[in-house]
């Protein structure tokens, strides 16, 4: 029998009840079977597991909670057996419009990058899996050179590094991708020397990610288009740029904003999303230097592919059009790292983000 997945789906609700959709997911057909819908949350728009499957969390993109200027974080449980999620409790995330959430490696703490209120926070998991009240808070301050996206700090995401040491914040209102060392005794965030790595003026850093060596990390940038290979030096937490590379065919001129950035499980290619191209670009990694050779770019044969995902065998790509309403599968092919089209669709309204949970 073929490994199978849980697959959570989290969106914007725009007024409707339900929030989370899971569905039980076959890499070897690249199908999903709907199981169930998890209402009762605002915008639940980025979700994390925990690295035992056991339990996730959710942002609330919202501006206020509890009558404070702030978003907050759910937590649920996980049942093993039917991947249904209870709702466990709610915490603030001390600032407004919290659209990434992660987890650290070790499951003890959850981060959250509020996009609105450009900041972040660190909440503590306790041992049934509920979130604690924040211990830390990191408010950023200054802007950049776009009048109307960079007017003031907005963090982007949030992303442990593969040590569980540090955590790297790109932050799209400053084009600075800022660097944290995790104080977990005190379940504080300290900054780190250097505390910041700059990308070019008007970039918007937007998500990161790590290559599964630890030696390379990868950040797409919403506002040019572009993305930005590092190496990394894990024992001193350290960005180095090697490489910037448009996530555009050549001649494109419409209008495009960079969303998403994922590396293959096998480490040989990397993926980032185009919102306006409505399209994932595909590049091939040099393991040997990290650096990346434009493959081509895949349709997502919908609107604005906000996230997507590869599933954890590396075997599918699933595309979450957030402005068509679907989820469409590709089959990525080994060899030459292109999703092609499996001619499968999922409804789902306003998908943002795609989790995979192993089954039992």
């Amino acid at each position: 029998m073929s490994e199978e997945y849980f697959v959570y789906v989290g969106t914007y609700t725009r007024g409707r009840n339900e929030g989370i959709y899971v569905y039980r997911f076959n890499p070897s057909s690249c199908s999903l079977e709907p199981l169930s819908e998890t209402g009762g949350i605002v915008n639940p728009s980025f979700l994390a597991i925990d690295p035992k499957g056991r339990h996730l969390y959710a942002v609330n993109e919202i501006h206020n909670y509890e009558g404070k200027r702030s978003g907050a974080v759910a937590a649920f449980s996980i049942n093993p057996e039917t991947g249904e999620l209870t709702f466990l409790n709610r915490k603030p995330s001390k600032g407004p419009g919290p659209c990434y959430i992660s987890i650290s490696k070790n499951g003890r703490f959850v981060f959250a990058a509020n996009y609105s209120g450009g900041s972040i926070c660190m909440l503590p998991v306790e041992e049934d899996g509920k979130l604690g009240d924040p211990t830390d808070f990191v408010q950023h301050h200054g802007s950049s050179v776009n009048p109307n996206r960079q007017e003031g700090p907005h963090a982007h995401c949030i992303v442990p590094d593969p040590s569980d040491k540090y955590v790297f914040v790109a932050d799209l209102g400053l084009d600075k991708v800022m660097i944290y060392e995790i104080d977990r005794a005190e379940g504080k965030l300290r900054p780190h020397d250097p505390p910041w790595v700059q990308t070019k003026p008007g970039a918007g850093p937007r998500h990161l990610t790590f290559h599964p060596n630890g030696r390379y990390a990868y950040l797409i940038n919403e506002l040019d288009s572009t993305l930005i290979a590092f190496t990394y030096d894990e024992e001193r937490g350290v960005l180095k740029e090697l490489q910037t590379i448009s996530t555009l065919p050549e001649g494109f001129s419409g209008e495009n904003t960079g969303a998403d950035v994922h590396v293959d499980p096998s480490g040989r290619f990397v993926y980032g999303s185009n919102r306006g191209h409505d399209s994932i670009v595909i590049y091939r990694i040099n393991e040997d230097t990290g650096k990346l050779t434009l493959v081509g770019h895949e349709p997502t044969q919908g609107r604005i592919p906000r996230n997507f995902a590869i599933d954890p065998t590396g075997t599918c790509l699933l595309a979450a059009n957030q402005n068509s309403d679907n989820i469409v599968f590709f089959k990525i092919n080994r060899e030459t790292g292109k999703p092609n089209p499996t001619g499968q669709v999922v409804k789902a309204p306003k998908p943002v983000c795609i989790k995979f949970v192993k089954t039992p």
